[in-house]
């Protein structure tokens, strides 16, 4: 799916700013996308963008409604529709990246197909792809893997991006999480793909390329989450990574939402990813890791991160804090 842009970023009737992550994703990197936000009545986030009617947005060139909040209990409100319906007569398409489907809402449907607009439901891929084949392609690609989950692998993998764009390398951000797709205006929710199809829609997603262009992938999960980890090994194997960056969040007490499975040392899980990634790629190599320090104790970081940049020999940053020049360094000498 290829999303248009600019965006007009809808946040609804959101209770708190937490509710509008996904908004709050696209507007942090994608900024120039961003015409604007949309509040309905009630709202309590606020991106910090012009607050725009669909109609002042259409004039400042938006082609497409970004549903950028969770709906309230999965249930898309009388409220939202009407917004969505008029939004369509004005020639907007709408995505979002909902559990449930805009496309399943009747009314929805009907005005999509009656103005000719497109429905994006970026957690629901529309096409369908091929068993992996598992043979070399040109190209050069990083897959972010992580301890556990929700450690900053798409933060991450964004600011690889940014900065290898900065330095005129060639990069593409290739997405794998509703939010991802959003932000890169396309991609594959790899959660709602088939088992079986997982690794090759990663093929799909990161093609044959130049032998210098970086295709950066964004991971998913952890291979010792015992809920994840079958699409975090589909990564690996349809990537094909030429490296890996580990990211992880020092101060989790247990597996997110797993409070009887303990965090895998970096160690291990150094070890468990690469031996699964040399399936495909028999050179993959670890170039950095990413730490997320925003729980720990502010006196604490800086000799936290150089202890484990000495015990591994390894770049370490916080990508949000300081950014991610020196894992960038390793990858522009490869």
């Amino acid at each position: 799916m290829a999303i248009e842009h600019p965006y007009l970023l809808f946040l609804g009737d959101a209770p708190d700013q937490l509710a509008a992550k996904t908004a709050q994703g696209i507007a942090h990197w994608r900024p120039d996308w961003c015409v604007g936000q949309l509040r309905l009545e009630g709202c309590k986030a606020d991106l910090g963008l012009p607050d725009l009617s669909l109609e002042a947005a259409r004039e400042a060139g938006a082609k497409t409604l970004v549903i950028g909040v969770a709906n309230r209990g999965g249930v898309f409100s009388e409220a939202w529709i009407s917004v969505l319906e008029k939004a369509m007569l004005l020639g907007f398409d709408i995505a979002a990246g909902l559990h449930n489907r805009l496309v399943d809402v009747p009314l929805l449907k009907a005005a999509a197909e009656q103005h000719g607009c497109q429905l994006f439901d970026v957690r629901h891929p529309t096409r369908e792809f091929e068993v992996a084949s598992g043979s070399k392609r040109p190209g050069k690609r990083l897959l972010a893997v992580g301890t556990d989950c929700s450690v900053g692998k798409m933060y991450t993998t964004l600011a690889v991006e940014k900065e290898m764009l900065d330095r005129g390398m060639k990069a593409d951000f290739r997405a794998t999480g509703q939010t991802g797709i959003l932000i890169a205006g396309q991609g594959v929710s790899i959660d709602a793909v088939v088992a079986d199809f997982i690794s090759g829609a990663v093929e799909y997603l990161s093609p044959a390329n130049d032998d210098d262009h970086w295709d950066i992938v964004e991971g998913q999960g952890s291979l010792f989450h015992a809920s994840f980890a079958g699409v975090s090994m589909g990564l690996l194997h349809g990537a094909q990574p030429d490296a890996l960056i580990l990211c992880h969040e020092p101060t989790r007490q247990h597996m997110r939402g797993l409070p009887d499975f303990n965090l895998p040392t970096l160690q291990a899980c150094m070890e468990a990813n690469l031996a699964a990634a040399r399936l495909t790629n028999p050179d993959v190599r670890f170039v950095g890791i990413a730490v997320n320090t925003s729980q720990m104790h502010e006196s604490a970081v800086e000799a936290y991160l150089r202890r484990l940049e000495a015990d591994f020999e390894l770049p370490t940053v916080d990508p949000f804090v300081e950014g991610v020049k020196p894992l960038v360094d390793r990858l522009q000498d490869a």
